[in-house]
This record gives C-alpha cells, sequence and structure tokens, in this order.
C-alpha cells in the first residue's frame, strides 16, 4: 500500500486535492467533474469592499461532486475521518436521498473517504453505504468500522493522479455486471 504524503492534511485539502484529481481527469479526456458549491446565507455585506462579512450554511445542499465519467453520471461526496469509525451523522438523509435518486437514473453515487490518522483513502461503494444506513435505521449502530469496508476498495496511490477514483468507479462497476 502506498502512501499518501499528506502530512496534516486536515479539511479543506482532501477537497483541494479531488478538485485537482478532477482537473487532471478532464485534461485527460476520462471525466468532467465540478465542485458542487456549499449555499450560503449572507447575514452582512460590507457594501464599499463588496464583501460578504457573516453568513451562515444553508443545511440543504446535494453532494460534493457531480458530473460524468465516459458518459456515466456521476456523484460523490469526500468526506474526513480521525478514527477507525465513520459516525453515519456526516452524511445526511437529503444526500443520500440524492445519491440513491441519481442511481435510479442510472449513475453512480459514491463516498471518498479519507481515513486521516491512517493515511489512507477508500472509495465506499452507494450499495455498501446504504447497508450501514439501513442497518442504522432499523436502531442498529450509527456509524461503521474500518474492519467492516471491502479490502479491493482502497485506492492506492499513483503519483500523478492524487486522488485516483477512477479505480474504485472501475471495480464499481465491474461489480455491476
Amino acid at each position: 500500500m502506498g502512501t499518501w504524503n499528506t502530512r496534516g492534511l486536515r479539511g479543506s485539502a482532501l477537497e483541494e486535492l479531488v478538485n485537482r484529481t478532477n482537473e487532471q481527469y478532464a485534461k485527460m479526456g476520462l471525466a468532467l467533474i465540478q465542485k458542487i458549491p456549499t449555499p450560503i446565507t449572507p447575514v452582512r455585506i460590507d457594501k464599499e469592499h463588496r464583501q460578504i462579512t457573516l453568513a451562515y450554511f444553508e443545511q440543504k445542499s446535494t453532494v460534493d461532486y457531480i458530473g460524468a465519467v465516459q458518459g456515466i453520471p456521476v456523484c460523490f461526496d469526500a468526506k474526513e475521518c480521525a478514527a477507525d469509525t465513520f459516525p453515519l451523522a456526516n452524511v445526511h438523509p437529503h444526500q443520500v436521498q440524492f445519491m440513491v435518486d441519481l442511481e435510479k437514473q442510472g449513475g453512480v453515487s459514491f463516498l471518498l473517504i479519507f481515513f486521516s490518522h491512517r493515511d489512507r483513502l477508500y472509495y465506499l461503494r452507494l450499495e455498501r453505504f446504504l447497508e450501514f444506513w439501513e442497518r442504522r435505521e432499523k436502531g442498529g449502530r450509527k456509524s461503521f468500522r474500518i474492519e467492516e469496508l471491502e479490502p479491493d476498495f482502497y485506492l492506492q496511490d499513483h503519483g500523478a493522479i492524487l486522488v485516483p477514483y477512477l479505480d474504485g468507479l472501475k471495480k464499481d462497476l465491474a461489480l455491476r455486471d
């Protein structure tokens, strides 16, 4: 397993790596994926400098990224986790519904999870995520453990491609055939 050489990768750093990867995939003609901005509601605006000085995040948004890969609609969310347990509360019900609805339209939805303490990046298929989600809905665990994940979906460091999620997507599609 390669390491990600991401000392101090926190917060928006994962997002920045995914954004750069999306640029690389677009240049290569492999995918066209866009970051969906988080909707905000401005509270205070400095009209002189034309800046928002105070705002709050609106609760509902879709997922972090939407686009197409070789003609296939794709959406995904990127999350970071500093422990071996991922809280399902990190994904909101309206996001899950959006991912499910996209798949009903013939698309592919997934989560990218960076386990920062292990320096490991994981492609979580929606089908597998929904198993954890439904378990929670039935009164079970409100999280899943790293040991419950499918080992084949850890993403390997390529060097050139920072977040090689197309590798996970290819495996995901192969399971659907």
